[in-house]
């Protein structure tokens, strides 16, 4: 009689719990801006999940680096302070090499180019390549292709030579300045306007959106449509987080983080060409673009830094990359 009563009062508290229990929290961080199309995917993602697990999670967004910075997130997501975050390709070095693919200059002539591969299979391919170190990736989020700004005209690769340009934290970026004889300064996104404005860099690459969001056309005299190359972000999550949860409830998160993921590369197309139209129309800044004959000599100075890094990244990747621009 008494190990059934204790049964039912065991049985009451647990409901009672479940009811009034705490949803999950997850913390989404990123280093951008809310108009951006990252800032924009992560509202969005907040919108949908908790629209569809009301009262069971809630979404916690930090943008504008408030939580973490990328160089730091994935360290703090590998020890649970945070579920979500989406770096750039570029600061997956320490993880996996083969990321590297995504900063080899001039390898994608556009964004369908870059499309065709990371939804291919080489391309998917490259999303469990983090396992081993604990991290899944969960999807690619655009930005769009990088352009060059300085304080000088730009126009042919001797321009930039000796001059310092802000760049990631990637072997690959440094050699791709360096084979121009640039000296690439590794520091992070939230210091660049800075950087700039004080004149301890000469310029940095970016792409329209975020050259805009952040401003940074504000403080640089020129710049320069390269399209050079890609800045893409990985949705990244930390393994034991995601098997942990519910497979009902995984479901439902990866399903609002696809859609939501769409949404953003929606708006990173549409920001693309309207934010190099803002930044041209304000008149803060000169836009030039590069001849045929001038954007050669870049291709020419920096495409040996894909046999550089042929091994670490692997040549069937760079091959399959090279491909989906045909």
């Amino acid at each position: 009689m008494r190990f059934k009563k204790l049964l039912t009062a065991l049985v009451g508290a647990t409901l009672s719990f479940s009811v009034f229990a705490a949803p999950l929290q997850i913390k989404f961080s990123h280093v951008v801006a809310e108009n951006t199309p990252k800032g924009q995917m992560a509202i969005k993602f907040k919108q949908l999940v908790e629209e569809r697990l009301p009262g069971k999670v809630e979404v916690k967004v930090f943008p504008n680096s408030q939580l973490f910075g990328d160089d730091n997130v994935l360290e703090a997501m590998l020890l649970g302070d945070v579920q979500l975050a989406a770096p750039s390709l570029s600061k997956f070095d320490n993880y996996t090499k083969k990321l590297q693919v995504f900063d080899l200059p001039f390898l994608f002539q556009d964004m369908e180019a870059v499309e065709r591969f990371q939804n291919g299979p080489a391309g998917q391919e490259l999303l469990s390549a983090l396992e081993r170190k604990g991290l899944v990736g969960l999807g690619y989020l655009h930005n769009g292709m990088k352009q060059l700004s300085a304080n000088s005209p730009v126009r042919v690769p001797a321009d930039i030579a000796g001059k310092k340009f802000r760049i990631q934290t990637s072997d690959v970026l440094a050699a791709q300045f360096e084979a121009v004889k640039a000296v690439p300064v590794k520091k992070p996104f939230s210091e660049v306007f800075t950087l700039l404005q004080t004149n301890a860099i000469d310029g940095q690459e970016n792409t329209w959106s975020n050259i805009y969001s952040k401003k940074f056309y504000e403080v640089q005299d020129h710049i320069t449509e390269s399209n050079h190359g890609l800045l893409d972000y990985l949705v990244v999550t930390s393994k034991e987080f995601w098997m942990e949860l519910p497979d009902d409830m995984r479901d439902v998160i990866k399903k609002s983080l696809d859609e939501s993921i769409a949404y953003g590369n929606s708006i990173a197309a549409e920001k693309d060409n309207s934010d190099k139209e803002e930044i041209i129309a304000s008149r803060r800044t000169k836009v030039t673009s590069l001849t045929p004959e001038e954007r050669k000599q870049w291709v020419d100075a920096m495409k040996p830094v894909w046999k550089k890094f042929e091994k670490e990244i692997g040549a069937d990747v760079i091959k399959a990359a090279e491909a989906s621009n045909q």
